[in-house]
């Protein structure tokens, strides 16, 4: 693993669950959720979410997440229905992981408008006390179609 990325290594892995959609502009949803994380050697991490809705294959996105110096992460994230999203946030270690992003997003023309995502993953430690880690909680607040910043997603993940 290149050591820019080692705060993120909690992360690395499958994660599955279940989750909630909320925005004022829809009506709320349960789904299942994954996330898998993964490395190369270089110095950024890949991610691919996936969600279903009684089985049905319904969003999917994927991107990069890298640590160009310590405590700061950078997001760079391809979303199918037309939107690209790149920011910074956070990177905090000690009893558990915690990621936070604050992203602008470009919006291809035919695209909902979207103006910004703010995401925030927590890893906690194993039941053995392990830095791995054996739960991912994850929210996403977003802004859009005229929207303030609202809560959009939350999930609770276990590593598979």
């Amino acid at each position: 693993m290149h050591e820019a990325v080692t705060p993120l290594a909690p992360l690395l892995g499958t994660w599955r669950g279940q989750a909630q959609g909320e925005y004022p502009t829809i009506t709320s949803f349960a789904y299942a959720d994954e996330w898998v994380f993964t490395e190369n050697g270089k110095p950024f991490i890949h991610f691919v979410e996936r969600t279903w809705i009684d089985d049905e294959p319904r969003h999917t996105e994927m991107g990069y997440l890298r640590c160009p110096s310590p405590g700061v992460v950078e997001i760079v994230a391809a979303i199918p229905s037309g939107q690209a999203e790149c920011g910074s946030g956070s990177v905090a270690t000690g009893d558990e992981l915690v990621v936070a992003t604050d992203a602008q997003v470009l919006n291809a023309d035919t695209a909902k408008q979207v103006d910004r995502i703010v995401r925030r993953f927590t890893v906690t430690p194993g039941a053995d006390g392990s830095a791995a880690g054996d739960t991912l909680t994850y929210g996403m607040e977003m802004s859009a179609v005229g929207e303030p910043l609202t809560l959009h997603l939350t999930a609770t993940l276990r590593r598979v």
